[in-house]
């Protein structure tokens, strides 16, 4: 199976003041992850992964990369979407 490169199928942007600013999707190998959002926190835009809230209320990632340089990869794709 030939890799293909990791894209944003849709960027949906938020508008208001709240520290949420967009909802994206990613799509690569025909798979697509929907739901990472992007936030404005202290240190500026950061990418948070897909997530569910459980029964006992708290929030779970739904998705999770094997490794630091791929959710780096991640995010950096995201933001660079959410930016144009």
């Amino acid at each position: 199976m030939e890799s293909s490169a990791i894209l944003v199928s849709r960027m949906r942007k938020i508008d208001g003041q709240a520290k949420l600013k967009a909802f994206a999707d990613i799509s690569f190998n025909g798979v697509v992850v929907k739901g990472f959002s992007v936030v404005e926190g202290k240190n500026g835009l950061f990418v948070g992964m897909p997530r569910h809230q459980g029964k006992d209320g708290k929030w779970y990632d739904t998705v999770q990369t094997e490794t630091k340089e791929l959710k780096q990869q991640l995010s950096d794709i995201v933001l660079e979407a959410y930016q144009e």
